[in-house]
């Protein structure tokens, strides 16, 4: 049964994949990242996402979107054969799961010491999150007001990795709580999801960077055991990385958003796949359409894990 238009709409508009993409949650004064940007990017955005939205309406109205034939052209005469009949391309070619390969000099993450790897790897809950929130393992520490170690169902099937804290998730101790945050939230919605119910969320660094610069290899590799100990508590079906560090924190070696999205990596044995962070969105509005559509194509892969059992 096909889903009215009225649901697709609603649900491109929890997104913001409307005329202009805005935070509905945010004043007009407190989205200064978006609105400054909107103006210059409306046309882009226009051209840009177009192709994603349509992709998008098929899904969300029922068609079974890369699988179903283009109807063949009938004979303009007797006699005369019709065109062979061609498949429509899928909008994303799956691959298994499976461990990335990575090439020599290409870690992202310095090796984490042995011995804290292995007493992290025993840590329960409330000992893992005591442990972090103590954590001096770099410098990281020095300028932090709080260690951040993630929140949510802790028995959930999705969960999402980030960066790292910014300022605001610095001051609250929770991850995603500012402009990205919110943007999150709505991402989720539109996946009939919501922070806390069925979803986890964590970061790959626990403390914030100083200017919200981007994660070193060697801050990444001392918060690695505490990530790997949060997935293994958590047991999701699916792991989502949002932005280039949370991709490298999991794979362990360079990769590329754009090359990436699409794909099915994995992590112990958990499929990972990759898109853009909240915050770049809120930098390149023009890249939202395809961030949908990595959602769908997330949750057409959670909709195959669950068939697995």
């Amino acid at each position: 049964m096909r889903k009215p238009t009225s649901y697709r709409d609603a649900m491109l508009r929890e997104m913001g994949l409307g005329p202009i993409w805005r935070l509905r949650s945010a004043s007009a004064g407190d989205d200064e990242t978006s609105m400054e940007e909107v103006p210059a990017a409306v046309e882009q955005v226009g051209r840009s996402v177009s192709g994603a939205v349509a992709a998008v309406a098929e899904y969300l109205t029922g068609a079974d979107v890369g699988t179903a034939p283009v109807r063949p052209r009938p004979a303009a005469q007797a006699g005369v054969p019709a065109a062979p009949v061609r498949e429509r391309r899928p909008v994303y070619e799956t691959f298994p799961a499976q461990p990335v390969v990575v090439r020599e000099n290409s870690r992202v993450a310095a090796a984490p010491d042995p011995e804290r790897t292995a007493r992290i790897s025993t840590l329960d809950w409330d000992a893992l999150e005591a442990d972090i929130r103590g954590c001096r393992a770099c410098v990281l520490c020095e300028q932090r007001k709080q260690a951040v170690p993630g929140v949510g169902d802790r028995q959930a099937d999705w969960m999402f990795v980030g960066e790292g804290p910014g300022r605001e998730e610095d001051q609250r101790g929770e991850p995603f709580v500012g402009q990205a945050g919110r943007l999150l939230d709505n991402m989720l919605a539109a996946l009939d999801l919501e922070r806390g119910k069925n979803v986890y969320i964590a970061n790959a660094v626990k403390c914030r960077p100083p200017h919200n610069r981007t994660p070193e290899p060697a801050e990444i590799g001392d918060c690695l055991p505490y990530l790997e100990r949060q997935v293994e508590l958590v047991k999701p079906r699916l792991l989502v990385a949002l932005g280039r560090p949370a991709a490298q924190a999991l794979l362990n070696t360079e990769i590329s958003i754009s090359k990436a999205r699409g794909r099915t990596f994995g992590f112990k044995g958990i499929p990972v796949i990759v898109s853009y962070h909240p915050a770049y969105l809120l930098r390149n509005p023009q890249d939202k359409g395809k961030a949908w559509a990595d959602l769908c194509f997330a949750r057409r892969l959670m909709a195959e894990q669950a068939q697995k059992g």
